[in-house]
């Protein structure tokens, strides 16, 4: 089976650095997915759900941030802000924190506030479902 080479790394950590056949991303106008020898570009990515086929041939569901995507000779690399696994997410932490941005959200605030916290409330709405798909909470 052809793979290419998968590189996912976050600020703080490489999250994955192997080899797959299969990559899913939510980029800005849709999902982006990413075959063997898939042309070569780079695409940003949106808060939401990283999905991939590790070396064992497991899907893997993963929740990141925003960042983008660099597909060149067969390798990909994705950094982003933020990546977690579902099953390590707080719940009660992730919706507090989509709160505190809904109400950030409803004040006067300056153009840059305002996106930060849009970026604040996606992040928080994206783990909240992850978590709750694997959690089933």
């Amino acid at each position: 089976m052809e793979t290419f080479e998968l590189k996912i790394i976050a600020c703080d950590k490489v999250f994955y650095n192997d080899r797959s056949n299969l990559l899913i991303v939510p980029a800005l106008d849709g999902e982006l997915a990413v075959l063997p020898h898939h042309e070569n570009m780079v695409v940003a990515v949106k808060a939401g759900e990283i999905k991939f086929r590790n070396q064992q041939g497991e899907m893997v569901d993963v929740v990141n941030g925003i960042g983008f995507v660099h597909i060149m000779n067969n390798r990909v690399t994705v950094l982003v802000d933020t990546v977690e696994r579902p099953e390590d997410i707080d719940v009660a932490r992730a919706k507090a924190a989509e709160e505190r941005a809904k109400e950030r959200l409803r004040q006067k605030q300056s153009l840059q506030e305002y996106h930060r916290s849009q970026a604040t409330l996606a992040r928080a709405m994206a783990r909240i479902t992850a978590a709750s798909k694997h959690k089933n909470v």
